[in-house]
């Protein structure tokens, strides 16, 4: 059936006695009828095709085109439309035959006013227009988005100065599952997310999941960051001793709380108690330990020395699990001071971890000022300044030559990207979905690579090399 446009008021002309049109003459000199303009314009029926756009945020989880700045280019930078107007639920883009301020009604999605354009928001051959409604911000904007797809919707448009109803749209009731997200997932690493209260979205979800593996959430894993998530994160500050908010993940509890989460499954030390009877073997662990949390300073001989005695009692004083040398154990490892010794162990191990991570951030970051960080998807047909890097990073791992670096996506490109991800175990056939372009995997993948390069020159000879 082909589209169609329908007046919603249609003029009927019928034949009535003189005196009677006269008499409508008049009445309609003074009253007009209701919903039309002064100009004559009234609502009308119309088909759309209806797509939908967000307004990236930066450090999400996951974006469409692979990047922050690809999202935002995409995007028309999502902050203002065309005419000036912030965005908002309920702002809309169409074609330039609609004059800013234009209402459309859209059944059962809600109302929208025209305040935005679009290089491919015009009139259809099928004489159905494009519509682009504004969905929201970051992750749950993108997540709506992609859930709501392209529909066809017979829609109503009030022209300015038209009687239009109240602009209204409910976000709640279109659906965000934040699992369409996983696609484009470009960092799962809870350092690089800064979910806030308030927030519902994928980032607060890994974080929950993160706090729940550690036993700090106990709760069901909603991805909206609500007084229990921030209970829990609180908890989990606390015990490792950070100064940092609880109301959002900043960088550096996210170091620690993915440094903890990767060490989740750790061997744990001191398998037996340490005293006068102990084995040479648990008295030598119980050494090496307490020296590298500060307390021993002999020899590891695996003698269960004065001065082994010593170190465990200024442990154990430390942390008030003793008073004196004439406290019941004290000096001696028994099953409190061994779960006291493996806490501390760990908190200094995360520690040690989250300052790793927090360098490597830090590399990144680097990196990716001086445009030596991908920053978007690519496959074939792509160009520029990204592409002339991918080639480079490619050339410098031996999968492609650099005398063809050229800034162009071709054949050698795919071929070349294909066989890294050979390589890396990214697929297992060059027919495999995604073989011989940059996903997430792929970027990902590469980007690592390079940051534990910069990594490893920044810890042999200083930060000054970047």
């Amino acid at each position: 059936m082909p589209f169609t446009q329908t007046p919603l008021y249609r003029k009927v002309h019928r034949k009535m006695p003189l005196h009677v049109q006269a008499a409508v003459l008049v009445a309609a000199c003074i009253v007009p009828f209701a919903g039309i303009t002064a100009d004559g314009s009234e609502p009308y029926e119309k088909d759309f095709v209806i797509t939908a756009y967000y307004s990236p945020l930066p450090d999400q989880c996951c974006y469409v085109l692979g990047g922050y700045t690809a999202d935002r280019i995409l995007n028309g930078n999502g902050i203002a439309g065309a005419d000036g107007t912030p965005v908002y639920p309920g702002m809309v883009a169409a074609p330039s035959s609609y004059a800013f301020g234009t209402t459309v009604q859209l059944p059962g999605i809600g109302i929208f006013q025209v305040h935005d354009r679009g290089g491919a928001i015009t009139e259809l051959e099928n004489g159905a227009d494009r519509l682009d409604l504004w969905l929201g911000h970051g992750e749950e904007g993108l997540a709506r988005v992609l859930a709501f797809g392209v529909q066809r919707v017979r829609g109503t448009v009030y022209p300015n100065g038209s009687q239009q109803p109240a602009q209204h749209v409910d976000f709640s009731t279109l659906p965000s599952p934040l699992e369409r997200l996983i696609p484009y997932m470009v960092d799962d690493e809870l350092i690089s997310l800064t979910p806030k209260v308030g927030d519902s979205n994928y980032s607060t979800r890994l974080m929950q999941e993160s706090l729940q593996k550690l036993g700090y959430f106990t709760h069901a894993v909603t991805g909206l960051f609500g007084e229990v998530t921030q209970q829990s994160l609180h908890a989990f500050l606390k015990d490792f001793g950070l100064q940092e908010t609880s109301a959002e993940l900043t960088e550096k509890a996210g170091a620690f709380l993915e440094a903890a989460l990767r060490r989740f499954d750790a061997t744990q030390p001191l398998v037996d108690f340490v005293d006068d009877g102990s084995a040479v073997a648990t008295n030598q662990e119980a050494q090496r330990l307490l020296r590298f949390l500060g307390y021993y300073r002999g020899r590891t001989d695996g003698q269960y020395s004065e001065g082994l005695r010593t170190a465990i009692f200024h442990f154990q004083q430390e942390n008030g699990l003793v008073g004196s040398v004439v406290d019941p154990g004290a000096g001696r490892i028994g099953p409190i001071t061994r779960t006291a010794i493996r806490k501390v162990w760990n908190r200094k191990l995360v520690s040690v971890h989250a300052d790793n991570l927090l360098a490597m951030k830090r590399i990144e970051q680097t990196l990716a000022e001086r445009g030596d960080h991908l920053d978007r998807f690519l496959a074939e047909g792509s160009n520029g300044t990204q592409v002339t890097l991918l080639q480079t990073l490619l050339a410098d791992r031996g999968f492609f030559p650099y005398e063809k670096i050229n800034g162009n996506f071709g054949t050698l490109t795919q071929e070349a990207v294909a066989k890294y991800q050979l390589d890396r175990g990214i697929i297992t056939s060059k027919t495999e979905k995604g073989a011989g372009g940059v996903g997430p995997d792929t970027m990902k993948s590469l980007t690592y690579e390079e940051n534990v390069k910069m990594y490893r020159l920044v810890r042999g000879e200083g930060w000054d090399t970047l």
